[in-house]
């Protein structure tokens, strides 16, 4: 049996249908179920059982020695969370608990880092120099929770005997339906165009950037999934990497991309970023890609352009899940 937590969402139910495809259907998916705006994205997908987070560790000691794999998936991936305690709750001590676990059944995890653990970049974007790792300053308390997993986890003298953090850069793709504010960029502009013709980037307040020339490293749910693929069946080089593109793109290229993908003509317009978020964002993020690639891993990662059309054309036009 393969564990995906936070299975209903956005990336583990990518992963999910990665692993079908593959032909491994005795997988037991963990989530709050009760959050029903999630659930059309396991439809169709096979699974051999459904486990409340909140009752997965118990189940886990009844059932550990048919497990072979566990991908750790689930959090508050909220970068607007305030509330520091359900962090630490979700993202913190939930993790510290999978961890502990795999350690004493001697499971293979890998789990969801997040590229938020690198705050403004000043110290840039290697996932090679771990004794920067306590140095970095996120921009949020999620970049903060998911900053100290990371170095509670290097810390630990006991580890499972095979691990694998996964710094997720912005990540796009289908089955993001649910994720409201916290969706990706394209599928708002892909939103708005369809109901005004037109959509709006923010601002830059940054004078090193123009307005819309802000840079992020945006890698589509596909890699991200390949790249799990891969380290379920490569479990020799344990660490934390880097999940991006290793290319950063313009939310201008984006959001023309997305026009282009419609047959649609560009229409931007720029509003302020948001107070609550303006003091807090990151104008460029690029992952550095070379750890990972060290270790194996030679797929070529999705271009923009190719990304967001397969994305629009196959998935946000007819409203179809992965």
């Amino acid at each position: 049996m393969i564990v995906v937590t936070g299975a209903a969402g956005f990336i583990a139910s990518c992963l999910v249908s990665r692993l079908n495809a593959a032909n491994f259907n005795d997988i037991v998916v963990v989530d709050n179920f009760a959050v029903e705006k999630k659930l059309p994205n396991l439809h169709g997908k096979k699974l051999r059982e459904y486990v409340d987070r909140n009752e997965f560790f118990d189940w886990l000691d009844d059932n550990h020695e048919q497990v072979e794999f566990i991908f750790h998936l689930g959090a508050r991936t909220d970068t607007t969370e305030q509330d520091r305690a359900v962090l630490d709750l979700l993202n913190l001590n939930y993790s510290k608990q999978m961890w502990q676990a795999c350690v004493r059944y001697q499971l293979p995890l890998v789990y969801a880092s997040s590229a938020a653990t690198y705050g403004d970049g000043t110290l840039g974007y290697t996932d090679t120099e771990e004794a920067l790792f306590p140095l970095y300053r996120p921009l949020n308390p999620y970049g903060d929770s998911k900053n100290d997993f990371d170095n509670w986890a290097l810390q630990q003298e006991e580890k499972p005997y095979f691990w694998a953090g996964l710094k997720f850069f912005n990540v796009y793709g289908p089955n993001e339906y649910h994720k409201g504010r916290m969706a990706s960029v394209i599928m708002h502009a892909f939103n708005q165009i369809q109901q005004h013709g037109s959509m709006v980037l923010f601002k830059s307040h940054n004078p090193d950037y123009t307005d819309g020339g802000q840079m992020r490293d945006f890698v589509y749910v596909k890699d991200v999934v390949e790249v799990c693929y891969f380290l379920l069946h490569n479990r020799t080089h344990s660490g934390i990497y880097n999940l991006g593109s290793g290319q950063a793109r313009t939310f201008l290229d984006l959001a023309l991309n997305t026009f282009n993908a419609l047959g649609r003509t560009a229409d931007i317009r720029f509003i302020d970023t948001p107070e609550d978020i303006r003091d807090k964002y990151q104008y460029f993020t690029e992952a550095a890609m070379g750890k990972l690639r060290s270790i194996g891993y030679d797929r070529p990662f999705t271009s923009l352009e190719d990304g967001i059309t397969d994305y629009v054309q196959q998935y946000l036009v007819p409203g179809s899940y992965y």
